[in-house]
């Protein structure tokens, strides 16, 4: 039996879905971890790329914030402040780091691409609904926003990829999830394990990339960007 068929065998074996260090307990690990970092990179990142793109005011910061979350490496960011969570946030050990490290690959090109997609928007039809006496809160979330939205979408959906499958390396420092069976099947030489956590991983970002460009063409605001588009040509 080659390496693949090794893997699909452990994989398929039932004593390794269940327990504390089964897949399913190591999955819900993954995902919780995923949604966390998801919720605070959007929470941050959305509603600053979208009022600097609106006022134009801190423009170097959103255009500068790819190229920064470019220039640091998920794992450097992991190994600096690992040593820093380990005396100021202790009893969790690895959860801390990697959730700093996820939020920082994510909210950079969040921030970069909200902006831009508010930048790009036509600055005619920002003036005329200026003329029309619409509010700036009335123009960014009626106008600029829907406008934007597929961009933001896109980009939502290209980072929670990025977000699900980089979530690995928090097992280089402790933490669970399904990057545990790439680093203790390394560690102990157990190939079966070590790709059947590479599957296990490939397959999740598979499924968060289809599920959420499902939801992106059911957004709300992507099909009211799409209908006045068309309205426009």
């Amino acid at each position: 039996m080659g390496a693949l068929g090794e893997a699909l065998a452990w994989l398929t074996d039932p004593s390794h879905w269940s327990g504390p260090q089964g897949i399913l307990n190591r999955l819900s690990e993954h995902l919780q971890m995923f949604a966390v970092v998801m919720a605070l990179a959007t929470a941050v990142a959305l509603p600053l790329g979208l009022l600097i793109g609106h006022g134009r005011r801190g423009e170097f910061l959103a255009v500068n914030a790819a190229g920064v979350g470019r220039a640091l490496p998920s794992f450097g960011v992991l190994a600096f402040v690992f040593p820093f969570t380990l005396r100021y946030l202790p009893g969790n050990i690895g959860y801390w780091p990697t959730l700093i490290a996820l939020v920082f690959l994510a909210v950079p090109p969040l921030l970069t691409n909200t902006y831009v997609g508010v930048r790009n928007v036509d600055p005619d039809t920002v003036e005329a609904a200026r003329g029309m006496g619409m509010a700036e809160r009335q123009l960014l979330l009626g106008i600029e926003l829907p406008l934007a939205a597929p961009l933001m979408v896109d980009t939502v959906r290209t980072v929670a990829v990025q977000v699900a499958a980089t979530a690995t390396l928090g097992a280089v420092v402790g933490w669970g999830g399904l990057g545990r069976y790439i680093v203790d099947g390394f560690a102990s030489g157990d190939t079966a394990m070590l790709l059947g956590g590479a599957i296990l991983v490939a397959a999740l970002a598979i499924v968060v990339d289809a599920a959420f460009g499902l939801l992106g063409r059911l957004a709300p605001l992507k099909r009211v960007a799409a209908s006045r588009g068309s309205r426009t040509d």
